[in-house]
């Protein structure tokens, strides 16, 4: 075996690596940029190596740093995550050249399945359904709309060298086409390096589903059932389960010997995914359709590895050592369910924008046999413009769907992020979300249950109830505190045992005396130990366990659980009525402004001084993340001024346009 491995990679991919060659006794070098010289996956290396400045380009991606480091530090063999160089067919044959192993796929199959546009025309030849489209090259946007126009809308254009979301545009008729075809182009030349586009049939209302691959070096190729990817944002993944609530054992079958196929005539071994799209409406086995496949480890891959109870680090490393695959398909059993959600740097309530910063307070929930923690970062360590948003990966277990789902939203609860946006009430909505418990899911499932944006879960019945009686216990928590640091009685504090808590929009009467505790007049079950300055409060309600983020604002208090944050005031009587006489301050009217949304870089201006817009009429490109984003007019009007040009980079809430 091995005794020495680099990850060429950052990040919770790196530390999840380090831990599986951690507990196979193997020793690890970590590379890093500037942006990265404390990271967590540097202090979890046994050795690290610098690359370079902050952007990928002159570090991450520098395949001659990667194999200076392996020789300077002697690392055998080089496990490249996801994303990054690990689907470089360049990297590899670097790597082979100096002879250091690469912990993945053999070129040529990389090769084959990296070009979206050839992988197809392979796909089609092994015998594996395909969807409609035009895999040639594309000459011009002219070109792209008359190959639109020919397969009919809508349509997906993809930049041929994409993943993760990026690369992609939906287009309903030839306007669309015409307005994000060079965006995609540009894309993908930003992102990976090549402009190619090819423009494929959009099947509406599709499952994405994924087929796990894993083979050796001696001709064995099984398949690990699947992953239901469906719930997806800008086709970015943003819940992944396994298996899915919508596949039958016929299904997966089907699936599965296809993805075999595929991998077996591309002489494929290490791990890969083979991704399809597949009708909702057809659950006979025969309505998927091949979609990509990618020759790496898949960010998702936990939900898989807790259903097979297989290590897929640990399998990959295995095989790229040369060992034979240590079992059957036969022997591959799906027991239980696991879900996975993306706990990403983009505030949900500004429509996901993305959220760069340092994170003043990181405390993920306690990991146990049923929740699973991959992250790669620390209180304290910066979100970076120049990387992927992603700040942690929760994955809980159960024996049914519906106890992994639930272990999520408890999970979800005691996550403690501050100092940046995040999407943890978002996740924890969708767990809540009645459609998605029931399995009825397709990539268009946010857009449909969102279309007017985020503004937190629903709040469940009781729960008002509920966090008024936490409210009037920590209220009198602090009052105490308060007296005795006043010094205002002689003897022992006493605290009030009368509150007012105003909680969205209502007032509820609180009454404590002991251990009892009424809201309006009836009785709640609570015990919730608090300490003044205690962050996560852990009740027990009724007999129902809630956690609690709680936060201290000015004027009152900010609860986050269930999905939801809920702004409160808690007052004694007295002042709570004498507090209806106060003048409300209202906001000031931003609505003649165009502000830049997040911090980014402006790569377009599309009006000037003078000009009168209209509703959705495109204005500006903003560029965060390595992602376009195109900022649109929310009504008609004139411009009175551009205060920003291309080229401009902006923070947050920097103004772009002023309207008259």
């Amino acid at each position: 075996m091995f005794k020495k491995i680099l990850i060429a990679n950052r990040g919770e991919i790196a530390c999840r690596v380090i831990r599986t060659a951690r507990a196979m006794g193997i020793k690890t070098v970590a590379v890093y940029s500037d942006a990265d010289a404390r990271a967590k996956h540097v202090e979890m290396a046994d050795e690290a190596v610098h690359l370079g400045p902050p952007p990928a380009s002159e570090s991450y991606l520098l395949a001659d740093k990667i194999i200076a480091a392996c020789k300077a530090t002697g690392a055998e063999a080089v496990h490249p995550g996801y994303g990054f160089l690990s689907e470089r067919t360049s990297f590899a044959e670097a790597l082979e050249a100096a002879g250091i192993a690469f912990i993945g796929p053999p070129v040529g199959a990389i090769a084959a399945m990296g070009d979206k546009i050839e992988s197809k025309k392979l796909a089609m030849q092994a015998g594996v359904n395909v969807v409609p489209g035009f895999v040639g090259e594309i000459e011009s946007t002219d070109h792209a709309v008359e190959i639109a126009n020919g397969i009919g809308y809508p349509v997906m254009m993809k930049a041929s060298a994409g993943g993760g979301g990026k690369g992609m545009r939906l287009a309903f008729s030839e306007k669309d086409v015409r307005e994000n075809f060079e965006s995609v182009k540009r894309e993908g030349l930003s992102s990976f390096g090549d402009d190619r586009v090819f423009i494929e049939k959009f099947i509406e209302s599709p499952r994405h589903i994924e087929i796990q691959v894993l083979g050796d070096k001696h001709g064995n190729i099984l398949y690990l059932g699947e992953r239901e990817c469906s719930v997806q944002r800008r086709h970015q993944k943003v819940v992944e389960e396994a298996p899915s609530p919508f596949v039958t054992p016929a299904m997966r079958k089907a699936m599965g010997e296809q993805a075999v196929a595929l991998a077996r005539a591309v002489g494929y071994h290490s791990a890969g995914t083979v991704e399809l799209i597949v009708s909702g409406a057809d659950a006979t086995g025969q309505g998927f359709y091949f979609l990509e496949m990618n020759t790496r480890l898949q960010v998702e891959h936990p939900v898989t590895e807790y259903v097979t109870g297989l290590d897929l680090v640990e399998q990959m490393i295995r095989v790229a050592y040369g060992e034979k695959l240590a079992f059957t398909q036969d022997d591959v059993k799906l027991t239980g369910w696991a879900v996975e959600n993306r706990v990403y740097a983009e505030d949900p309530y500004r429509g996901f924008l993305p959220s760069t910063g340092r994170l003043v307070r990181y405390r993920p929930p306690a990991a146990s046999d049923n929740v699973r923690i991959d992250d790669g970062v620390t209180e304290g360590a910066e979100i970076s413009m120049f990387y992927d948003p992603m700040i942690a990966k929760l994955i809980t277990y159960g024996e049914t769907r519906e106890q992994a789902i639930d272990a999520q939203i408890d999970a979800l609860d005691r996550f403690e992020i501050d100092g940046i946006g995040h999407n943890v009430d978002f996740l924890s909505a969708l767990m809540q979300h009645p459609r998605f418990r029931e399995g009825r899911l397709t990539t268009g499932f946010i857009a449909e249950e969102y279309p007017e944006g985020f503004q937190g879960a629903a709040t469940g019945e009781g729960l008002t109830a509920r966090l008024s009686a936490i409210a009037g216990v920590i209220a009198t928590v602090e009052a105490a505190r308060a007296n005795l640091i006043d010094g205002q009685l002689n003897g022992p504090a006493v605290p009030p045992t009368d509150w007012v808590v105003k909680l969205d929009g209502a007032e509820h009467r609180v009454t404590i005396e002991g251990d009892a505790v009424e809201v309006d007049g009836k009785a709640v079950v609570l015990d919730a130990p608090y300490a003044p300055g205690q962050r996560l409060v852990e009740a027990i309600v009724d007999g129902d366990t809630l956690a609690v983020r709680v936060q201290r604002r000015r004027g009152g208090w900010r609860f986050t659980t269930r999905g939801a944050s809920h702004d409160l005031t808690v007052l004694p009587p007295r002042i709570a009525d004498l507090s209806h006489h106060m003048i409300e301050k209202v906001p000031p009217d931003l609505s003649k402004f165009l502000l830049c949304p997040m911090p980014g870089l402006i790569t377009a201006i599309h009006v000037k001084e003078g000009d009168k817009v209209e509703a959705g009429q495109p204005l500006a490109v903003v560029e965060a993340m390595k992602m376009e984003n195109i900022l649109r007019a929310e009504k008609a009007g004139t411009v009175a001024k551009v205060a920003a040009a291309a080229g401009d980079s902006l923070a947050v809430d920097a103004v772009i346009l002023e309207f008259e």
